[in-house]
């Protein structure tokens, strides 16, 4: 009889047996490819906090020239692949114990040398490199995820998310923002919504504003558009809409996460049903099927990536400052997706929550009949606005929570407005009474005498 420990590597052996190409026709023409083999996968688990892949057995494989291996053979666990910009090095949530929390490392592709980069007493998981020798990555503290930046060293690590909820980052645009997952609205756990920030988390926002159907697992493709997973299937983010778009792809659930080859085919993580496993699958995009890249067995296959180099993110050059507030300016409460009688804004207020989550009035503030308003407000905490009438009356609350970072300048065109909508080339009427921003940092709050 087979003593304990050799028993439990055959059964952790035959758990995680690679995923294979279905034929030499299918694989001949697969470029090299990153890929995570689970044999348990919940890809909305993050919005409660909870791991992905739960208590099962997760590997990080490479396939190559026909054939896959583990990339980190001695791991109890690992997933989460993402490429440098050079290609030559991949960051990797790993696990060398299984009791041990997920933490951040990186290995080499050339000579396989692996070095730790985390040493969180949590959970790190979800890394992407940055420009200028720099990572994010999610940490979970206090049963919640918080997307941190840091050192590629692991020193320096900077909170970049600041509110009640659970935050995942999916990628780094092109651009230099960092695109990530949270639900809608932010401080719920209901629907998944996708959001931007920098690198410094400030200018937090939605990246469309047509909210209310689930979009998860965002990644950008070469012509710049950003396709996500969704309730429906898969759709995209595209510069000409200020809404998504659905992509005509061949129905199913899709995990997100796509990887584009050079020939401009997508290898998709797919599965027919909610009972099936993910698979990895080719799609030609217009095409009516799908072709299968990789049959998984006994486990899903997720997360593909080329390893290969790529355009380097446009370096983000922080404007903030060593402040303990931020000011916000709204050109027009006005222009809005909701609809407000002309006039009827008369004040604003800003809430926080307290040390037991419960809502803190920070202040009220004027706003004026063109709708601008100028005020001050703590930083790096949860806000919520909330507009009145003259009367006191609440005209509309925000329904979740923002934040902005210390030192922060910011200026909206109003209230909810979409990317698209460009402002009235016209001073405020806020700045012709004072450029001194009224003080809704909760030291001293301010009642409004109205802004009219």
């Amino acid at each position: 009889m087979l003593p304990r420990s050799i028993l439990a590597c055959a059964l952790l052996a035959i758990a995680l047996r690679p995923a294979k190409p279905v034929s030499s026709a299918v694989g001949d023409d697969l470029p090299a490819i990153l890929y995570t083999a689970a044999s348990l996968y919940e890809p909305l688990a993050w919005m409660h906090g909870a791991d992905r892949f739960r208590s099962g057995l997760t590997t990080l494989m490479l396939r190559e020239e026909n054939r896959e291996r583990p990339l980190v053979p001695d791991f109890a666990a690992s997933a989460d692949p993402a490429v440098s910009f050079d290609g030559r090095r991949i960051l990797f949530a790993g696990k060398v114990h299984p009791q041990d929390h997920w933490q951040i490392w990186e290995l080499v592709l050339e000579t396989g040398a692996v070095r730790r980069i985390t040493s969180a007493v949590d959970d790190c998981v979800r890394p992407f490199y940055l420009p200028e020798d720099r990572l994010i990555y999610a940490r979970r503290t206090q049963g919640r995820f918080a997307i941190e930046r840091a050192d590629l060293t692991g020193k320096n690590p900077l909170p970049l998310t600041y509110g009640p909820a659970n935050f995942l980052p999916t990628d780094v645009l092109r651009d230099g923002r960092i695109l990530f997952e949270a639900g809608f609205p932010i401080g719920s756990e209901s629907i998944p919504e996708i959001y931007t920030i920098y690198s410094d988390g400030s200018g937090v926002e939605s990246y469309r504003c047509d909210h209310g159907v689930a979009r998860h697992s965002g990644r950008q493709v070469r012509s710049g558009d950003v396709i996500f997973a969704s309730s429906h299937g898969l759709a995209r983010f595209t510069s000409a809409r200020a809404h998504g778009v659905p992509v005509n792809a061949p129905a199913g659930e899709y995990a997100g996460d796509l990887a584009e080859t050079a020939s401009g085919d997508w290898l998709l993580s797919w599965r027919p049903n909610g009972a099936a496993q993910f698979r990895l699958m080719r799609w030609t995009p217009g095409s009516a099927d799908l072709k299968p890249a990789l049959e998984p067995i006994n486990a899903n296959v997720l997360q593909p990536v080329l390893p290969a180099s790529r355009v380097i993110a446009n370096r983000h050059p922080s404007g903030l400052h060593d402040w303990p507030n931020a000011n916000l300016l709204c050109l027009n409460a006005f222009t809005s997706k909701y609809t407000f009688a002309p006039g009827s804004i008369h004040s604003v207020q800003i809430y926080t929550r307290d040390d037991q989550s419960n809502p803190k009035l920070l202040g009220t503030a004027p706003v004026e009949r063109d709708g601008s308003f100028f005020v001050q407000v703590p930083a790096d905490k949860p806000l919520q606005i909330e507009l009145l009438d003259a009367a006191g009356k609440i005209l509309k609350r925000e329904a979740g929570f923002f934040w902005m970072r210390h030192g922060e300048q910011r200026g909206c065109v109003g209230c909810h407005a979409g990317p698209e909508t460009s402002p009235e080339n016209a001073v405020p009427m806020i700045l012709l009474k004072s450029t001194t921003p009224a003080d809704l940092t909760g030291a001293s709050p301010q009642t409004s005498s109205g802004g009219h």
